[in-house]
């Protein structure tokens, strides 16, 4: 179970640098107007762009803070910090859920709320 749970910990940490990396780098690219669902005039706008990368740095640390927990943090912490970064991604993904787009709670609230409870399981 602590295998599962380490792989997922880990896609999702992945998942936010793919979001980081699309919101701050490529946020008027195709993907972006695909994935945000959004006009190339509107990812073009100076302020839009800026938020995006805002959003982006934080699921940056998002990401960041779960390969923290992962990989450097004391063994008697991993778990607490695990936990906690992941509680940050599920509450972010229903608050997006709430304001902006229901399939967030899908995309980025599930693969979260599985890895929480793969690490619930394993303790």
């Amino acid at each position: 179970m602590e295998l599962i749970a380490f792989i997922f910990t880990l896609l999702v940490a992945i998942e936010h640098v793919y979001i980081m990396v699309l919101e701050m780098f490529f946020s008027t690219s195709k993907t972006a107007q695909r994935t945000f669902k959004v006009s190339e005039e509107l990812l073009n706008h100076p302020k839009v762009k800026t938020l995006f990368a805002n959003q982006g740095l934080y699921n940056g640390f998002l990401a960041a803070g779960l390969v923290w927990g992962l990989f450097f943090v004391p063994d008697s912490f991993e778990i607490s910090v695990q936990v906690f970064f992941l509680l940050c991604v599920i509450s972010a993904a229903v608050f997006g859920a709430l304001t902006a787009n229901k399939g967030i709670l899908l995309k980025q609230g599930l693969p979260a709320i599985l890895a929480l409870l793969f690490i619930l399981l394993s303790i």
